[in-house]
C-alpha cells in the first residue's frame, strides 16, 4: 500500500484563490446546502405523511430527494468547510471514499431517473394496467435494484482508480475527489483506465439519457389519444421529469465523457450537478404538481395547530 500511495494527502486548489471570494463562496454555499436538505427532506416528509401522494410516483420522488440530501452531503459539507481553511487537504482514504459515495448516489439518482420515466411510461401508455404492473412490491424492487445498481456502478470506477499509484504531485484543481482529476495525477499511463471510465460513466450517461428522452417521446405520442385535461396533466408530470432528467444528464455527459480530460470549466459545471440540481429538484415537482402543493400546505397547517395546542 505505501508503494501505491506515497501520496498520504491530496490537496484542493478549490473554487477560488481570492479570500474574499471565498468568504462570499461560504455564505452562499452553507445557505444553497441548508435549503437542499430542507427542500428535499420537506419533500421526503410530505410524501410519506400525505394519503393523498400514495402513489408509485411519488414514493419515487420521495427516493430520488432522499438519494439528493445523501448526493449532495458527499461534497458539499467539505467545500464549505474548506472555503474557511488555510489549507484545503483530505486523506488518500477520505479521497477514495468521497469518490465512492459521489458514485454511489449519482448512480443511483441515475437508475431512479430511469424507473420514474418507465413508471410514467406505464401509467399513460397501459393506465388499465398500472396498479397491477406498478404494484407496491414492484416498486420496492425498482427502488431496490437502483440502489444496487448505483454500487456496481460506484465500486467500478473504485476498482479502476484505486491501484493507480499516487507519488506526487498531489495538487487537485477541484473541490472534490473525482475520477478525471485523479487520473491526471496518477505516476502511470491511465488512457486504458481512461477509457474504462468513460465506458463505464460517459457511456452510460449518453445511453441511459437518449433512452429516457426517447421514452418521453414515446409518451408525448400516446397523449394524442386523450382527453385534453389527460394531456395537461401528463404533459405537466412528464416536464418535470425531462426537466431534472436535461439538469442532470447534460452536465454528466459533458464531464464524463471526455477520457483523461479536464477543462477550467468542470468545477463551475460541476457545481451545477453536485449543488443546483438537487436544489432546484424539490422546486421544480412541487411547483409543477398541484397535488405535492396542497399536500405541502396541508402539512403546514397540521403542524401549526401542533404547536398552538
Amino acid at each position: 500500500m505505501a508503494d501505491l500511495f506515497n501520496v498520504t494527502e491530496f490537496i484542493f486548489l478549490g473554487l477560488s484563490p481570492n479570500k474574499e471570494v471565498q468568504r462570499v463562496c461560504f455564505v452562499l454555499f452553507l445557505l444553497l446546502y441548508m435549503a437542499i436538505v430542507l427542500g428535499n427532506l420537506l419533500m421526503v416528509v410530505t410524501v410519506a405523511v400525505s394519503r393523498n401522494l400514495g402513489s408509485p410516483m411519488y414514493f419515487f420522488l420521495s427516493s430520488l430527494s432522499f438519494v439528493e440530501i445523501c448526493y449532495s452531503s458527499t461534497t458539499a459539507p467539505k467545500l464549505i468547510l474548506d472555503l474557511l481553511a488555510e489549507k484545503k487537504s483530505i486523506s488518500v482514504w477520505g479521497c477514495m471514499t468521497q469518490l465512492f459515495f459521489l458514485h454511489y448516489f449519482g448512480g443511483i439518482e441515475i437508475f431512479l431517473l430511469t424507473v420514474m420515466a418507465c413508471d410514467r411510461y406505464v401509467a399513460i401508455c397501459k393506465p388499465l394496467h398500472y396498479t397491477s404492473i406498478m404494484n407496491q412490491k414492484v416498486c420496492v424492487v425498482l427502488v431496490g435494484t437502483a440502489w444496487m445498481g448505483g454500487f456496481v456502478h460506484s465500486f467500478a470506477q473504485i476498482v479502476l482508480i484505486f491501484p493507480l499509484p499516487f507519488c506526487g504531485p498531489n495538487i487537485i484543481d477541484h473541490y472534490f475527489c473525482d475520477v478525471l482529476p485523479l487520473l491526471k495525477l496518477a505516476c502511470s499511463d491511465t488512457f486504458l483506465i481512461g477509457l474504462l471510465i468513460v465506458a463505464n460513466a460517459g457511456t452510460l450517461s449518453v445511453i441511459i439519457f437518449v433512452v429516457l428522452l426517447a421514452s418521453y417521446l414515446v409518451i408525448l405520442f400516446h397523449l394524442r389519444t386523450q382527453s385534453a385535461e389527460g394531456r395537461r396533466k401528463a404533459l405537466s408530470t412528464c416536464g418535470s421529469h425531462v426537466t431534472v432528467v436535461i439538469l442532470f444528464f447534460g452536465p454528466c455527459v459533458f464531464i464524463y465523457s471526455r477520457p483523461s480530460d479536464t477543462l477550467p470549466v468542470d468545477k463551475m459545471i460541476a457545481v451545477f450537478y453536485t449543488v443546483i440540481t438537487p436544489l432546484l429538484n424539490p422546486l421544480i415537482y412541487s411547483l409543477r404538481s398541484a397535488e405535492v402543493k396542497k399536500a405541502m400546505k396541508n402539512l403546514w397547517f397540521r403542524t401549526m395547530k401542533a404547536d398552538e395546542k
